[in-house]
C-alpha cells in the first residue's frame, strides 16, 4: 500500500502489521501522511510510540531510519561524519604515489566516498521505493541546541555540509518523533508538528493487542494478563508497565505453558513487567495475590 486514503484505511494497515490503534490516533496519522506534517507523539514508554514508525514503515513498503537519541547528541552525530580513518590512507597513498596535486586530494577527500551518512542525511536522499519513514525517537533525551537545529532541518527538508554545499531532500520523510516527556520540548518544534499523546490503552484494546502480538495465548489467559496489568498501573510504582511489557509477560508465560495466573506464577516471573528492584520486592508476599484478586474480579465485573 503506497498512501491512505481514509483513517479506516489506516487503522486496516496498521492492524495488518499488528498494530491496534483507536480512531484518534489513526486520524491524527491520517493528517500527517495527508498533508506532509511531522508527527510528535509523547506518551509513557512503552506505550507504542516507537512501533507506530515500525508498522506505518512496513505498511507503506517505506524505508525506515531511526536517529536514536541521548544526552549530548549533536548534529554532525545526526547529520554526518568523515571517514578520517579512510581519508588518512589515501593521504599516505598519495604521498607514497610522489606529491600528489594538493587541491585535487582536497577535493576528493571531501567527496561522497568518504562520507558516512547518519539518519538525518540518509533521510533527505531519494529512495526509489518513496521518502522513507524517519524515526527521531525519544528526542526529550537531548539538550535544547540540538532541538533547535531539528528545528530548521524540518522547516527545510534540507542539511548542509561545509564541503558538500546544501542537500535537499526531493522528496520529505514521512517524520515522527516520540517523547516520553521526561522534560518538555520547546514549543517551536511542537509547532511544527501534529500531536498526540499515546495514552495506556483501556482493557478491551489492550487485549485486542495481545490477541495481535501474541495470538498463541488463550482468551482466558490473555485477559488474566491484561487484567493483572492494569490494576498494577494503579499502584504506587515507580516504573509502570507498558503495553510492551503486557506482551512480553504474555510471552513468557506461554514459554512456561502457563494456563492462568498464580500468586506462585506471577512471583515467579515479576522481571518481565517490573524492571525495578523497589517495585518487585513491593509484590512479594501477600501483594501478588492481593492485586490477582482485584484483577479477577474486575474480570467478573467485564463483559
Amino acid at each position: 500500500m503506497t498512501e491512505a486514503q481514509s483513517i479506516d484505511q489506516v487503522q486496516q494497515m496498521l492492524g495488518e502489521q499488528g498494530y491496534v490503534c483507536g480512531r484518534a490516533l489513526a486520524t491524527v496519522v491520517f493528517l500527517s501522511l495527508r498533508l506532509g506534517r511531522p508527527l510528535f507523539l509523547e506518551g509513557e514508554a512503552g506505550v507504542g510510540k516507537t512501533e507506530i514508525a515500525k508498522a506505518l514503515s512496513a505498511a507503506l513498503g517505506r524505508r525506515l531510519i531511526r536517529l536514536q537519541c541521548y544526552e549530548g547528541l549533536d548534529a554532525s552525530s545526526a547529520v554526518y561524519e568523515w571517514n578520517f580513518a579512510a581519508q588518512m590512507v589515501a593521504i599516505r597513498t598519495a604521498e607514497a604515489a610522489g606529491g600528489a596535486d594538493r587541491a585535487a586530494l582536497q577535493t576528493e577527500l571531501f567527496s561522497d566516498e568518504f562520507l558516512i551518512e547518519r539518519p538525518l542525511l540518509e533521510a533527505m536522499r531519494p529512495d526509489e521505493n518513496g521518502a522513507p519513514v524517519l524515526l527521531i525517537d525519544e528526542l526529550d533525551r537531548t539538550d535544547e541546541p540540538f532541538e533547535a537545529f531539528l528545528l530548521e532541518a524540518l522547516s527545510d527538508f534540507q542539511v548542509t555540509i561545509p564541503e558538500l554545499g546544501t542537500i535537499k531532500a526531493p522528496e520529505p520523510p514521512i517524520v515522527i518523533l516520540t517523547s516520553n516527556r521526561t522534560r518538555e520540548v520547546h514549543d517551536a518544534l511542537k509547532r511544527r508538528c501534529l500531536y498526540h499523546w499515546v495514552d495506556y490503552p483501556d482493557f478491551t484494546r489492550e487485549v485486542e493487542i495481545l490477541r495481535a502480538r501474541a495470538p498463541e495465548a488463550s482468551e482466558k489467559l490473555s485477559r488474566e494478563v491484561v487484567a493483572f496489568v492494569q490494576a498494577l498501573r494503579t499502584e504506587d510504582l515507580f516504573k509502570k508497565p507498558g503495553v510492551a511489557e503486557t506482551i512480553d509477560w504474555a510471552n513468557c508465560l506461554l514459554a512456561l505453558d502457563v494456563i492462568d495466573l498464580s500468586p506462585e506464577v506471577i512471583a515467579d516471573t515479576l522481571g518481565a513487567i517490573l524492571k525495578y528492584q523497589d517495585d518487585i520486592a513491593q509484590l512479594q508476599g501477600s501483594e501478588a495475590k492481593r492485586i490477582l484478586d482485584k484483577a479477577k474480579q474486575t474480570l467478573e465485573e467485564t463483559p
